[in-house]
């Protein structure tokens, strides 16, 4: 029987990580962790109870604060699949929305954000199995992750896919505003002082610009095949 392992998905937003991730977990039969779903999460929490206040987090009571948004994935019988909760509710509509995306890279910047969110995201992965995208997994939460992914795209092609799912929610919104959003955020990602978004010097590098989804898959496969046999024979 095959050793589990873990696989660390990192890269820019917008590049499809969360269902190039969920697939492979699906066809793996791991558990799949969206870890920026939980980063919007508290991004959510905070703009409800009123800890933003001119694209600033109010840093009064932080720690305090942070411990009462309780983030977290329950299974949706109907749907057959995981969604983020926040205090047992289910948000993973509302995280979807261009106003948590415009002030989700200011929170996850926060070290006591990151910190709790990255003990949270070690105890999931205690017993491996499972596939976890965001953009500090490979080089953070799982350094030591047996096979870690980079993903990249271009800009251009990663504001059109956003600006696509967006319409698909009825969202009015427009390329201009999502494609200054997305060069924002890669900014901010790569720059920030806590756990800055950058590859992994394992990390293998996908740039699906121009690759549908089963492509991607057919281009993983192998790797997934050759990680599982490395780690069977270690044990």
């Amino acid at each position: 029987m095959s050793k589990k392992i873990v696989i660390a998905v990192d890269g820019f937003s917008s590049c499809g990580k969360s269902s190039f991730a969920k697939l492979i977990a699906q066809r793996l039969g791991y558990l799949y962790i969206d870890s920026g779903a939980m980063y919007r999460a508290v991004t959510l929490g905070f703009i409800q109870t009123g800890l933003i206040e001119n694209g600033a987090v109010k840093r009064d009571n932080l720690l305090e604060n942070i411990k009462k948004l309780e983030v977290g994935f329950s299974f949706n019988p109907n749907t057959k699949k995981h969604e983020t909760t926040l205090n047992r509710i289910v948000v993973e509509e509302q995280i979807r929305t261009i106003g948590v995306a415009s002030l989700v890279s200011v929170v996850a910047a926060i070290s006591e954000v990151r910190e709790r969110m990255v003990e949270l995201q070690r105890k999931l992965g205690v017993d491996k199995g499972i596939v976890m995208d965001g953009r500090d997994i490979g080089t953070v939460v799982f350094p030591n992750a047996e096979l870690k992914i980079f993903m990249t795209a271009d800009p251009k092609i990663r504001a059109e896919r956003r600006l696509k799912e967006l319409v698909e929610k009825d969202q009015v919104v427009n390329f201009d505003e999502i494609l200054a959003n997305i060069e924002e955020r890669d900014h901010l990602d790569q720059t920030r002082d806590i756990s800055p978004l950058r590859k992994a010097e394992d990390a293998i590098i996908l740039d699906n610009s121009y690759m549908t989804i089963d492509e991607q898959m057919i281009w993983v496969e192998s790797l997934v095949v050759e990680k599982t046999n490395e780690a069977t024979s270690e044990k």
